[in-house]
Order: C-alpha cells, then sequence, then structure tokens
C-alpha cells in the first residue's frame, strides 16, 4: 500500500513537473528546462520502464510508462492523409469515424513547385491528425526518384535532393505547427521496393551526401523535424535500423536530436540498435502478437535489451539517450500538458487546399492543338465539338484507399469523369467507356476496346484518362500492384493492353490524353497523334475537379515535372550505368551522382520530356539577370535578380529555376545543379523581380579525400531558366 502511494505522488508531482515547464513546440531542442526535467523523470525511472519506451506497444503506438504519467506515443500512417483507423492489432475499426481529407500525392504536390502549397499540405495533416488523436504522422517521403519502376514513387517528392528538401521543409513546419510531430522517410536508399527488406545498397560517400542524405539533411537542420524513419534496405552491409555511419550522420554531422524510428519490421538486432540505431523499434512483432499477448515481448529492444544491459551495465547509457531523445518529442507534441492546437477534419478550407494542390500540381506535357477545349483558335472548320468521349478505367476509378500503408478513407473522391461531366455537361454531351479493365493477366479486354472505339467514333473529341493504379482489387499486399507499397512495376509500359487502345484512338479523332500515377511510361504513336497531354500523378480527393477545370480552361496550368521522362527505360542512369533491381542481395549505385537531370544533360537526346518542364495557356520571359557583384569572397551570399514576365493573354504562373555549374574543378561535377527556384503569378503583361540569395552550400561538392563539403574557388556559372532543358539567362562570377 505504501509502494502504491509512492507511486501516485511521483505520477502526480511529474505531470505537475512538467505541466509547468512545458513550452512552445519551437524550443523542444535547446530547452534547459526540459532537459533537466528529463534529467529527473530518468532517474526515476527502471531499466525495464525506460526500455517500455523503445518499442512498440500496439500496432501504431509506442509504449509508455503508466506509473510516472508518461503516456504512449500514437502514430499514423500519412503521408497525403491520415490513415483508417485501426484496433491495437491490425484489424480496421469500423465502428468509428476515421474519414479524412485526401491530399494529392507526394509526387503531384512536388510537380507544384510551390513551397507554400508544402506547408499548406502539412498543416492539413497536422490538423487532422490531432483531430483523430495522433502525435506523429508518418510523413513526407523524400526518397530519390532513381527508376521509375519503384511502386512508391508515387509517395516521394523528386528525383533532386534540393527540390525534395524545399517542398519537405514546408510539410514538416506545417504538420508542426499543429503541435504533430512529422516524421521524415525512409533514411535512406530506398529506392526500390524490390526485395527491400534485405537489399543491400552499395554506395560511395559522395554520392550519398550529394544525392540521397541532402533532402533528410534539410528535413533535420530547417524543417527542424521531430522524427526520422528508418529505411528497410542496408546500405554498405549494415541495415539502416542500426546502421553506424547513418546514425554519425544524424547526430554527430547534422545535430539531430529527436526520435529515429523503425520502419515496421526493419530492426534485425539488439546491441548494434542500441550502440547506434533506432530509437523505437515497430512493428517487428507485430505479426505474431495477439489479443491474448497484448504486450508483444519479442522485440529486439525489449526483453533481449534488458538482459543485455543487465549483462553490461555501463551500456545504460544508450539506453538514457534513447529515452531523451523520445520525451523531448513528448514534450514537443505536448503530451504533458493541453497546450497543443485543437484539430479538425474534412473542413472546406482543407478541401480547398486539396484542390488548389491539385490544379497546380497537373502538368501539361504537351498542347499543339486541344486546349483548352473549344478555344483553340487553329481547331478545323469542320470539328465543332458537341460530343466528348471520355475513355479509360482511370476516369471512374477512385484511388484513395489503395497503394499500400498511405492508404486513406476519403470523404469523397471526385473522379475525373464526374468533374468532366460537372464542368463540361451543360455544353457538351459526355459518353464513357472503360476501354479496358484490370485483370491479373494484364491483357487488353478486346471487347471493351471495340465498345471504346465505337463511342469515340461518334464523338467529336475522345478525351483518354489512364496510365497507372495502385493495385487490383482484392490484392493490397498480393502480387498484382503496381504503384504500391513492396513491389515494383515488372514494366515501363502501361498495363491492361492500354498503348494499343491508346494507338487506336488517336488514329480516330483528335485525343486528349491524361496520365495517371506515380511515373510515366513508354510511349507509342498516341503520344504525337495526342492534341494535348497531361499528367497528373494522383491528384487527390478533388482532382477530378481540377482535371476538369484544367482542360475547360478554368485553371492555367503551372505544373513542372519533378523527374525526368526519358524515351524508353533503358536510357535511366539506374538502368544504363547503374544496377537495378541486383542480383538478389546486392544491388550496386554505379549511376553514383549522375541521376535524374544530372545524367541527362549529358545525354539530351535521351529526354521525352526534361526535369522541371510544364507548358501553360499563356507565356513567359525570364530577362534582365542582375547580380549585386561578379566577384564574392568566399563564404559570402551570392545575391542576384531577374525579370520574370507574362508575355501572353492570360494570368498564369511560372517558376523560375535556378542552376549552378561549376565549370573547372578538381572533382567531375554535373552540368549543372538545381539550387534554388520561386513560382510567380502574373497577370498579362505584367513583368516581377524575382531576387535570390545563395550561400555556399549551393557551389559546393562533397570532397571524398577530405569527407567533408568543400567550397572550391574559381569561376561558377548562375543558370537560370523555367526547366533543366530550357535556361534563358546566364551569368558568370567568381567566387574567392
Amino acid at each position: 500500500m505504501l509502494k502504491k502511494s509512492i507511486y501516485l505522488s511521483l505520477t502526480f508531482f511529474f505531470i505537475a513537473f512538467v505541466s509547468k515547464f512545458s513550452s512552445a513546440q519551437n524550443d523542444w531542442q535547446n530547452n534547459p528546462a526540459i532537459e533537466k526535467k528529463i534529467d529527473s523523470l530518468i532517474s526515476l525511472m527502471t531499466l525495464k520502464e525506460k526500455t517500455e519506451l523503445l518499442h512498440a506497444s500496439s500496432s501504431f503506438t509506442s509504449g509508455g510508462v503508466k506509473r510516472l504519467g508518461i503516456p504512449e506515443l500514437v502514430m499514423s500512417d500519412g503521408p497525403h492523409g491520415v490513415r483508417m483507423e485501426h484496433g491495437r492489432d491490425w484489424e480496421i475499426d469500423s465502428t468509428t469515424s476515421d474519414s479524412a481529407t485526401y491530399l494529392p500525392v507526394g509526387i503531384t504536390l512536388a510537380s507544384t513547385w510551390n513551397k507554400n502549397l508544402g506547408y499548406q499540405s502539412g498543416k492539413v495533416l497536422g490538423s487532422e491528425a490531432a483531430d483523430r488523436g495522433k502525435d506523429i504522422i508518418l510523413g513526407p517521403g523524400v526518397n530519390i526518384i532513381r527508376t521509375p519502376l519503384n511502386g512508391r514513387n508515387f509517395e516521394y517528392l523528386s528525383e533532386d535532393p534540393y527540390l525534395a528538401g524545399e517542398m519537405a521543409v514546408g510539410y514538416i513546419k506545417g504538420v508542426e505547427s499543429n503541435g504533430i510531430g512529422a516524421c521524415v522517410k525512409h533514411y535512406a536508399a530506398n529506392n526500390q521496393e524490390t526485395l527491400r527488406g534485405k537489399i543491400n545498397v552499395i554506395v560511395d560517400e559522395r554520392t550519398l551526401h550529394e544525392i540521397y542524405l541532402p533532402a533528410f539533411k534539410h528535413a533535420v537542420q530547417d524543417g527542424s523535424v521531430l522524427t526520422i524513419m528508418t529505411a528497410y534496405n542496408k546500405i554498405n552491409g549494415e541495415y539502416c535500423s542500426n546502421n553506424k555511419y547513418l546514425f554519425d550522420v544524424l547526430h554527430n554531422e547534422w545535430g539531430f536530436k529527436g526520435t529515429a524510428i523503425s520502419d515496421w519490421g526493419a530492426v534485425h538486432s539488439t546491441e548494434p540498435t542500441l550502440k547506434h540505431g533506432v530509437d523505437i523499434e515497430m512493428g517487428t512483432e507485430l505479426a505474431n502478437g495477439t489479443k491474448d499477448n497484448p504486450d508483444y515481448n519479442g522485440f529486439y529492444l525489449a526483453e533481449p535489451l534488458i538482459k543485455f544491459v543487465k549483462k553490461h551495465p555501463r551500456y545504460e547509457k544508450y539506453v538514457d539517450e534513447k529515452v531523451r531523445r523520445i520525451l523531448r518529442v513528448m514534450f514537443a507534441v505536448h503530451k504533458f500538458d493541453k497546450k497543443r492546437p485543437e484539430g479538425s477534419r474534412n473542413t472546406p478550407e482543407h478541401h480547398k487546399t486539396a484542390l488548389k494542390i491539385a490544379e497546380e500540381g497537373i502538368v501539361l506535357l504537351k498542347n499543339d492543338y486541344g486546349l483548352p477545349v473549344g478555344k483553340k483558335a487553329d481547331m478545323p472548320e469542320n470539328a465543332v465539338v458537341k460530343t466528348i468521349a471520355v475513355i479509360g478505367d482511370n476516369a471512374t476509378r477512385k484511388h484513395a484507399g489503395e497503394g499500400g500503408s498511405s492508404q486513406v478513407k476519403a470523404e469523397y473522391e471526385i473522379t475525373p469523369l464526374e468533374g468532366i461531366k460537372q464542368v463540361f455537361g451543360d455544353d457538351y454531351k459526355i459518353v464513357y467507356a472503360p476501354g479496358y479493365k484490370p485483370n491479373k493477366e494484364n491483357k487488353l479486354d478486346s471487347v471493351l476496346m471495340k465498345k471504346a472505339l465505337n463511342v469515340a467514333k461518334h464523338a467529336d473529341l475522345v478525351i483518354y484518362i489512364g496510365g497507372w493504379l495502385h493495385n487490383i482489387e482484392g490484392e493490397m499486399w498480393g502480387k498484382y500492384r503496381y504503384d504500391a507499397e513492396g513491389h515494383d512495376k515488372e514494366s515501363y509500359e502501361f498495363p491492361f493492353g492500354q498503348t494499343e487502345l491508346m494507338n487506336r484512338l488517336s488514329d480516330l479523332k483528335p485525343m486528349i490524353t491524361v496520365i495517371l500515377g506515380g511515373s510515366f511510361a513508354k510511349t507509342d504513336k498516341w503520344l504525337e497523334k495526342s492534341g494535348a497531354v497531361l499528367f497528373a500523378g494522383y491528384p487527390g480527393m478533388e482532382g477530378g475537379k481540377a482535371i476538369a477545370e484544367i482542360l475547360a480552361g478554368k485553371i492555367n496550368p503551372s505544373g513542372k515535372l519533378p523527374f525526368t521522362i526519358a524515351k524508353e527505360l533503358k536510357y535511366y542512369p539506374a538502368h544504363s550505368i547503374g544496377e537495378y533491381p541486383g542480383n538478389g542481395q546486392n544491388v550496386i549505385y554505379r549511376d553514383s551522382i549522375w541521376v535524374g537531370y544530372r545524367y541527362f544533360d549529358k545525354h539530351p537526346e535521351k529526354i521525352l520530356f526534361p526535369f522541371g518542364y510544364g507548358l501553360s495557356y499563356t507565356t513567359f520571359s525570364i530577362d534582365n539577370l542582375k547580380l549585386k557583384k561578379k566577384v564574392f569572397p568566399s563564404g559570402e551570399p551570392v545575391k542576384f535578380s531577374i525579370d520574370v514576365t507574362n508575355t501572353g493573354k492570360l494570368e498564369g504562373k511560372e517558376v523560375v529555376q535556378v542552376y549552378i555549374s561549376d565549370p573547372v574543378s578538381r572533382v567531375v561535377r554535373p552540368v549543372k545543379e538545381l539550387k534554388a527556384f520561386e513560382k510567380v503569378n502574373l497577370k498579362p503583361g505584367e513583368t516581377k523581380t524575382v531576387s535570390f540569395i545563395l550561400d555556399k552550400n549551393a557551389f559546393s561538392y562533397w570532397d571524398p579525400e577530405s569527407k567533408k563539403w568543400k567550397l572550391e574557388p574559381g569561376d561558377f556559372i548562375i543558370n537560370v531558366g523555367n526547366s533543366s532543358q530550357n535556361i534563358m539567362q546566364k551569368a558568370k562570377i567568381t567566387i574567392k
């Protein structure tokens, strides 16, 4: 009885103690008062209690210490919507209201090239996570798009680490403005889903630091991200969950003070993970857990850890360090006070944000003829559009609840066909035929194709809406997946015979092509014959409306590609000079730093659509590049400005892209690298001056000899344009 009273007293003391000293979220990393309270709390905890914090207590919670009033941390999958509710096991909870705003996915968000929309996306996610009682949203995903076959590319942001990092920072700050922790993932080099649980990525240090780590560094140092999730794969022989090199970089080089969380089931050891690995082990034994055994004591960081530390007491300091990092995050997400902002969910404002991201994230790749519908002056005289045929399974397919752990239970999802009917239905006759059907044989249905061709024959205009999907019905985690977790695409060709269908349709009538998915694919004559082509990614719950608005000219498209589209799969550097998917044990990144446009800048003949490319219904000029001066001392910021003018007849947005070249260097460097960008809205005839400031990082490379970032004095070229292949202004500067 006395012992129980002491425990209760300690609990009440601690709650009062931490409530008094809880602080604003921005202070979570360097708050002496909080560190003092953490010291006091750690001193009160037994080894077993400390260990309870280091592993899952259910499918999406890590453990707490009830005696001391330390609650569980509650997590939810993202990264484009709060995942549907699970019980403490993996069973879907059908008794609760868990619908959420289904935002455009990562690849569509990145296509906006709008940092403010990154923030707004995160703000929606954080608010909805708070409303659902979550502490951490598991996003954003910043893994580099290395091959178009990666099944999870749709969740990621770019082939370029700078663009990925900039969009992620806004997202993180938006999430954490709600008192919710973001979790940047998957650290690191998780660039394929095939064999992700065991593949060993062999990659050199320079490539890691210049390509695969910068977005994470950006998230840590500029985004102040609270948590980071490790990847399933190995890097240079060690699993990411206990990779000494990765954790030395994370803690010692970047100064990360938050919590490292494993991906579910990605921990494989006790001692290495304790010394230089994740702080929280999630998922490892959940597959063996039952309702009768809710404690899940089989974790590497549970009973095995206790036994190891009792045998080697000096290692308890590593336990304390992990507990400290976890408690810091708990303070930051207001687990010990009532100061977290109240969340909201499925509000009109949230849905407007989803629509805005979709509108700016859809990329117009081609517009020789066709868009906006009914407004092209060069339409043939006899081509009066009265009937529009909408063809394609993706015109009616809903994607929110598919794709793996990023699934969302959307309150609604406007399909492209629904959007087209809403926008065009009063002025045009809309007819629909699927044309193809997803099937396990991956074949074209000749009956459906014949019906679609007949519908198209009697229409004035064809809008084809196809591309990829996440998975065939009933195959969420099975074999038949395309844009989905745990599985890569088997082919760089649109599935279910779509290429033949698209070719046949384009022979019949003027065709507008809308592609949904996490990548493009091999093309054929349909591309040449299509009057217009759009890439939409997966544009979220308002995506169908956004597509229709762009087709009708109510929205001027402004999306830009966050990845390069090559003419053939064999041209992508992972396939031409690197390795993919490896030999079953190892995959060697022989492509080194030559990822995406860094490679294609040397081989422009292999490009179909370049990185940073996207058309508008208006035109722009970029000129008058002005430098403050031409010679800069090393370390002094480089300042310059550029004028952007809308030279067309419609209001629109242009993305000013700044690339840096180092013509002479002691190491081989890319032709140019993206180091700044800004999206500008302009009325017809309007000019705006955009200013940029570049620090020394924009001109540095990772030196493999000194193992540090190095700025080599000399001449550099500032390149400004609206895609990686359309540089419109250049200027030479000298850094002494």
